[in-house]
């Protein structure tokens, strides 16, 4: 086994390439619950108190009010978010752990947690103004019609947000949303490796798409859990309005501290089903896509010999 050629490897282009065409490809069945999870997690007490609370009944709303296309409200600014915000953290990841990869042993989970923040940080920032467009456009129905932006998809929400509000704005709440990235992909793609590694060691799972199911599933519950409270601080700052000059929250920590003062410690996990029910399958379509590209790219580009 000692005499071998440095093995090929794939191109950093292709790893980015395929991230960010996992992430979209997921996208494509979970919008629905995205769209859910942001109308819940904008519901706050006081005056709208009495609003609606669970997953069903947002549905339900959103499809009398809505229509059923109505779900789907925001999908080209969620496959935007997927095409820079996955692409570029994937691609990142990736890159960075093959490159500390020592004969042919992984990094320690510390380290790949520690790639897996700073791949979020990355991605967070290149996606933003596609994730305040998504914010913006799958909150838009609960609003009167008075008061909904009405944009028709990510690029005019896009034009619209720099003409109305700046070109500033496009990074608003971009803080919490690295914080709430580095969270997610530190939980994320860590967990998700060190699962799989693990789950190989037992002798009961192959490298196969059940090692890739069972891993990101536990990937997907412990990084919904890790997550929960800056996402919801992310939401709520993105969509916010600046009424006579002052803004609604002043920051991450403000939201934070208005929800336990005025809430309670639950709503910070406020849209917990919808979230887990919109990351855990994103998670497993993600990484399930990503595995099958990389496997046919090795297979039938670098001529690799796949073994069950």
């Amino acid at each position: 086994m000692g005499d071998k050629s440095k093995p090929a490897t794939m191109p950093k282009s292709i790893r980015f390439l395929f991230g960010g065409l996992s992430g979209m490809g997921a996208t494509c069945f979970v919008q629905p619950l995205d769209l859910v999870k942001n109308r819940m997690q904008l519901i706050s007490t006081g005056a709208k108190a009495k609003e609606r609370t669970t997953s069903f009944q947002v549905v339900r709303a959103v499809i009398k009010n809505e229509g059923f296309t109505g779900l789907y409200s925001g999908l080209s600014a969620g496959l935007l978010r997927q095409a820079s915000y996955t692409t570029v953290r994937m691609g990142v990841f990736t890159s960075l752990q093959e490159s500390m990869s020592k004969d042919g042993k992984n990094p320690s989970f510390i380290v790949k947690a520690c790639l897996g923040m700073f791949a979020g940080a990355c991605g967070a920032f290149f996606g933003n103004p596609a994730d305040i467009s998504l914010v913006r456009m799958t909150a838009d129905g609960r609003l009167p019609k008075a008061e909904q932006r009405g944009y028709k998809h990510v690029f005019d929400a896009l034009f619209r947000i720099v003409k109305e509000e700046g070109v500033l704005t496009l990074w608003r709440g971009c803080v919490p949303t690295i914080g709430r990235s580095m969270v997610v992909n530190g939980a994320q793609l860590s967990s998700y490796s060190q699962a799989k590694q693990m789950l190989l060691e037992t002798g009961y799972f192959k490298d196969n798409i059940t090692l890739h199911f069972v891993a990101s599933m536990i990937a997907g519950l412990i990084t919904t859990i890790a997550s929960m409270p800056v996402d919801i601080a992310k939401t709520r700052i993105q969509n916010m309005k600046i009424i006579d000059g002052k803004p609604e929250y002043t920051g991450a920590i403000d939201v934070i501290t208005k929800i336990l003062k005025n809430e309670g410690v639950s709503s910070l996990w406020k849209g917990f089903t919808p979230y887990y029910a919109r990351l855990g399958p994103h998670t497993v379509l993600t990484f399930i896509i990503l595995e099958q590209m990389n496997s046919l790219y090795k297979k039938h580009v670098m001529k690799e010999k796949i073994i069950a």
